[in-house]
């Protein structure tokens, strides 16, 4: 058998075998075992001696191990500063972490007193225990501040030494090494030797020691604040998605809405109680640092019956008054608490912090409550759970104005350890987002108000348009005639009165294209507007109540404003021009009664509540209808006003019409009235003329109308070429009713072009400049042509019923034509005088350039000649002076030649 030393010695001369032998039978072995995690080391350090490199080996498995296994980074620390401790031989080492509370960076105990023989429970600092270095106090703050390392012989003789924490402990610092452990360029912790047990300093080996298990650390620290990372930003992702599905869910109420947020995300926040304190805004801020009180809490203050308010008040200067305290408790069983108006001495304000953090605007991070000397927590339990204020975090919450609503104030962290710098910029977030969040029920609130406000603007503009009972009379005389109110008579008493009182239709002419309105009064138009309906024969068929029906059409003529043109005679005209177009016309043949019923009457309201000027105007002056409505600004307007009318249950002619048949006459009234929009006229043109043009492709005429009554489209398009049609109508009048019209829309023009020239300081279009009146025979024939002439010439091909409205169109272009003529003769004779006075000027001053000797004898002989001559120029200036002033006020002459006609 060998023997021990014959085997050594045969493995000693041959190591290849050796190797080959060890990593064949026992290298598996042993990397498994040095792997286990159950494995204890083997490493005794009870007694300081020299490591082996076998013994360093297992330390440094035992650390990756501790990695592995250890999910407390105190923990892990803790085990490699014990082996430290026994390689340095130094008598203690410490860890302070690096944070920043308030805004301030400090450094505190974490593992404290760590030597070879302690126990993680005994040097573990808990949260109330910590040990805070500011980092202008201590060499610890030193080394933290210069990022470097320190190795100091004797601590008496360092500028930076402290003995405050020698005195707190009683222990005697002579020399210690120091550390600042880094995440890249960020501060982490600072960990520290303490008293060289085997010689009076720390030497370069021990520099090298701790340099070189500093990776360890380095790495323990950097996983550990990785994962804390993560979860914090976990948890404050879920913070922000949570409280954002419920912030959106309630929009109405900030209360409601702070509440569903914080409770939803309770479990996120990582502590045992939280408070929201909701500051009272209902003050008005009437400018900088100022709020406006109501004069009956204003005047006992300037009476001196009551002290003015001398309390903390909001950065922005708005008294300090918690109107409502929500205490969330979440230790043991779950609870919620609503204190509305606390007092004073409330636990949750007695402290005086939310009043700070509402006063000042900052984060207040309170480490250990009890010890706190600024604010008073109250010390003793809260409840019957024995529950203690330990640690606090206090944040304002900010609206988007940068106005504190409100202070949160978080109570005890789960871990026991004070809020850190995480902790804060989540509940910053959390606060944020709910201070951002407020905008929803302001503006919800805000809208509300708009609402209401509308509502009352609306009641009040229904009391003005609205037929009073007063004006019904003038129509429905039931006072006089049975002595009642008209809505206590009878439908068949109504109609008795209304048969007698509403004009014939022949006689009135309203079946007529020629129809003119100057014979009528605003009254009488709207007798025949009423009449319009019975011959419409829609009254009886869709139940139209005789009063309603009468306090409509009245309260439509009151809806137009006394303007010079787009007033109730022009909103009745296109009405009975719709009306004439179906009767007369023989369109009608395509609509049904309802349809027809939806026309006129949105004949009748497309221009209610027209303010003189075109929609450019509103664009330009910036008018709230333009920013209500994107396109068609006036006639949407024109629409809504209408529409609101109808609303009205004593002025909806519609009301007993079924859900199908009202969807149908609000939507042909919508085509209908924003179709008189002329912008949109040249969109329509073609597929117009297409239809006009399928209408002559069919012989029997039945078969057209068959056909088009059940194409919904092209009825549409019809109708919105027969408003334009309507709108236009007055250029297709008998010339003594057009050119009146036509001056009146001249005028009012006119009107809008001064109120661009002195309002917006804009020149305005020739069309609309009073001082280019002379052009309006050439701007008629213009739009005539351009505008009206298709409009005319395609219902007259479509029915030709229409004709007498082309024919009447094309005698009023040749009248407007002469007019144009008769001016550019004018202004041709003035270019003519103009242009002889030149050439007279130009002679005369090449006569002065003649010798003396001729032009004494030129002056002799022209002596005959010289009366003649002036004669003839002052003829000549006596045309100029005649003519030029007739030329700009041409328009006068047109009203004289007018006004002649109109006479006879």
């Amino acid at each position: 058998m060998v023997d021990a030393a014959a085997a050594e010695q045969f493995l000693d001369a041959n190591p290849q075998f050796a190797k080959q032998y060890y990593d064949i039978n026992f290298r598996p072995k042993v990397i498994s075992d040095l792997l286990d995690n159950n494995r204890k080391t083997a490493v005794n350090i009870s007694t300081f001696h020299d490591l082996t490199m076998v013994e360093e080996s297992e330390i440094v498995f035992d650390l990756v191990r501790d990695i592995q296994d250890n999910l407390q980074m105190e923990k892990s620390v803790f085990n490699l500063m014990k082996h430290l401790s026994f390689m340095m031989r130094a008598d203690r080492m410490s860890l302070f972490m690096y944070r920043q509370r308030n805004g301030v960076a400090e450094l505190a105990t974490r593992l404290f007193n760590v030597n070879k023989d302690s126990l993680f429970e005994d040097c573990l600092v808990q949260p109330d225990s910590e040990i805070v270095y500011p980092l202008d106090i201590g060499i610890v703050g030193h080394v933290a501040s210069s990022k470097k390392m320190v190795n100091i012989p004797d601590v008496s003789e360092s500028p930076h030494y402290s003995e405050f924490v020698d005195e707190l402990t009683e222990y005697k610092t002579k020399n210690l090494l120091a550390v600042p452990i880094m995440n890249g360029k960020d501060m982490v912790a600072v960990m520290m030797a303490i008293n060289k047990l085997d010689g009076p300093r720390f030497t370069d080996k021990d520099e090298e020691i701790l340099n070189k298990y500093l990776n360890f650390v380095n790495l323990m620290l950097r996983v550990f604040h990785l994962s804390y990372l993560h979860n914090c930003e976990t948890r404050r992702g879920q913070v922000l998605l949570w409280s954002a599905s419920k912030v959106f869910e309630e929009l109405t109420d900030i209360e409601r809405q702070f509440h569903k947020a914080l409770y939803t995300v309770r479990a996120f926040l990582n502590c045992d109680r939280y408070s929201v304190g909701l500051l009272d805004m209902t003050k008005t801020k009437v400018g900088p640092h100022r709020y406006t009180q109501e004069f009956f809490d204003l005047w006992p203050v300037l009476m001196g019956e009551v002290p003015p308010y001398e309390g903390p008040k909001t950065p922005d200067g708005r008294e300090i008054i918690f109107y409502k305290v929500i205490d969330y408790i979440l230790h043991g069983k779950e609870e919620i608490k609503v204190i509305p108006g606390p007092d004073a001495d409330h636990w949750a304000l007695a402290s005086g912090l939310p009043i700070y953090v509402a006063e000042n605007g900052l984060i207040c991070n309170i480490m250990n409550a009890a010890q706190d000397d600024f604010f008073n927590f109250q010390k003793e339990p809260l409840d019957n759970s024995g529950w203690t204020i330990k640690n606090v975090l206090s944040l304002p919450i900010v609206n988007k104005k940068e106005e504190i609503v409100g202070v949160a104030t978080f109570y005890n962290r789960k871990d026991g350890k004070p809020f850190d710098e995480m902790d804060e910029t989540l509940m910053e977030s959390l606060t944020q987002f709910l201070g951002w969040s407020v905008l929803n029920p302001d503006t919800y609130d805000r809208m509300n108000k708009l609402e209401n406000r509308k509502d009352i603007f609306q009641d009040m503009v229904m009391y003005h348009v609205k037929c009073r009972k007063d004006e019904i009379q003038s129509v429905l005389n039931t006072r006089e005639r049975w002595g009642k109110e008209p809505d206590e008579c009878e439908e068949e008493e109504l109609q008795e009165i209304l048969t007698e009182i509403l004009p014939n239709s022949k006689k009135s002419e309203i079946l007529e294209f020629h129809f003119c309105d100057f014979e009528h009064s605003e009254l009488d138009l709207v007798k025949c507007g009423i009449q319009m309906y019975y011959e419409l024969k829609v009254v009886d068929k869709f139940h139209i109540p005789r009063e309603v029906l009468v306090r409509f059409i009245y309260s439509l003529s009151k809806g137009y404003r006394r303007i010079t043109y787009h007033n109730w005679r022009h909103g009745f005209n296109v009405g009975q021009t719709m009306f004439t177009l179906l009767m007369t016309g023989d369109l009608k043949r395509y609509f049904t009664d309802l349809e027809c019923m939806a026309m006129v009457t949105a004949g009748l309201c497309h221009d209610i509540d027209h303010r003189g000027t075109n929609n450019l105007y509103q664009l330009k002056s910036a008018n709230p209808l333009a920013k209500l409505h994107g396109s068609s600004i006036m006639e949407r307007h024109h629409l809504e006003f209408g529409k609101t009318l109808l609303r009205e249950e004593s002025l909806n002619i519609y009301q007993n019409l079924n859900r199908r048949q009202h969807d149908t006459v609000i939507h042909l009234m919508d085509i209908a009235i924003i179709a008189t929009d002329l912008a949109l006229y040249f969109k329509k043109r073609t597929m117009f003329q297409k239809i006009v043009d399928q209408s002559k492709t069919y012989e029997n005429w039945n078969d057209w109308t068959k056909y088009m009554m059940l194409e919904t489209t092209r009825k549409e398009i019809v109708m919105a070429m027969m408003m334009t049609a309507c709108d236009l109508s007055a250029i297709a009048k008998p010339w003594e009713i057009q050119s009146k019209v036509a001056l009146s829309v001249a005028a009012e023009f006119w009107e809008q072009g001064d109120l661009e020239r002195t309002v917006l300081e804009q020149q305005p279009i020739p069309m609309m400049d009073r001082n280019k009146s002379e052009d309006l025979p050439k701007l008629q024939c213009g739009f005539i042509d351009f505008v009206c002439a298709f409009v005319y010439k395609e219902f007259s091909r479509f029915h030709v019923e229409i004709t007498p409205m082309l024919d009447r169109l094309l005698n009023n272009r040749k009248e407007w034509n002469a007019l144009k003529e008769v001016h550019e003769a004018k202004v041709a004779a003035i270019e003519a005088a103009k242009k002889s006075k030149e050439e007279e000027t130009q002679n005369a001053a090449g006569a002065k350039q003649a010798s003396p000797e001729r032009c004494r004898t030129h002056a002799e002989r022209s002596t005959e000649v010289r009366v003649p001559r002036r004669l003839h120029v002052h003829s000549a200036a006596d045309e100029c002076a005649r003519v030029r002033p007739a030329a700009p006020r041409l328009i006068d002459t047109i009203v004289v030649n007018l006004t002649s006609s109109w006479s006879l």
